[in-house]
C-alpha cells in the first residue's frame, strides 16, 4: 500500500462533525484530542476548546511547560488547513520554527485555545497561537512556522 493510501485511510481523519480528529493519532491520542470541540473555524483561524487530561500536567496539576508545545503542534497543523479541509488535497507540513512564551500557568481541565494564520509566502505559513485562560486572558503565546513538504499549498 503507498503511502497517500495508508494517509487516506488513516482512522483519526474519522471524527465528529465539531471535532478537529478521531482516535488513532499518536499525538491526538497522548492529548485526547479526540475530545477536543470546534467552536470556531474559518480560513486560517480556529478556536476549540481543549481538555487537559491528568497525564500531562505537572505535580502542582498544572499544564507541564514540556508538553505545551505539543498542543501548539498539533494545533498549528490544523490552523494552516482550517477552514479548507474538506475535499483539499493533503500536503505533508513541516514544522520549521517554534516560539513558545508562557504567560501564567495553565490550571484548568478545560482551556480554549485561539490559532491564526498571520502570514502565508510561498510554501511557509507563520501560525498565532494563543491559550485563554477562564477569564480569557492569554496564558500561551506560541508562533509557529510550518512548512509544505509539497510544491504547491
Amino acid at each position: 500500500m503507498s503511502e497517500d493510501a495508508r494517509l487516506t485511510r488513516a482512522a483519526w481523519r474519522e471524527h465528529e462533525p465539531d471535532r478537529l480528529i478521531g482516535r488513532g493519532h499518536p499525538a491526538g491520542d497522548f492529548l485526547e484530542a479526540w475530545r477536543w470541540r470546534v467552536l470556531e473555524e474559518r480560513e486560517g483561524f480556529l478556536r476549540i476548546s481543549v481538555h487537559v487530561p491528568e497525564h500531562v500536567r505537572n505535580p502542582r496539576g498544572q499544564l507541564f511547560g514540556g508538553f505545551t508545545p505539543t498542543y501548539v503542534d498539533l494545533v498549528a497543523l490544523f490552523t494552516f488547513r482550517a477552514g479548507r479541509r474538506e475535499g483539499r488535497p493533503r500536503h505533508w507540513l513541516v514544522t520549521t520554527s517554534m516560539q513558545v512564551e508562557y504567560l501564567a500557568p495553565v490550571t484548568e481541565a478545560e482551556l480554549v485555545i485561539e490559532s491564526e494564520v498571520v502570514a502565508r509566502r510561498g510554501r511557509s505559513a507563520w501560525i498565532a497561537t494563543r491559550f485563554l485562560g477562564p477569564d480569557g486572558e492569554p496564558q500561551v503565546l506560541a508562533r509557529t512556522v510550518l512548512r509544505s513538504a509539497e510544491p504547491e499549498l
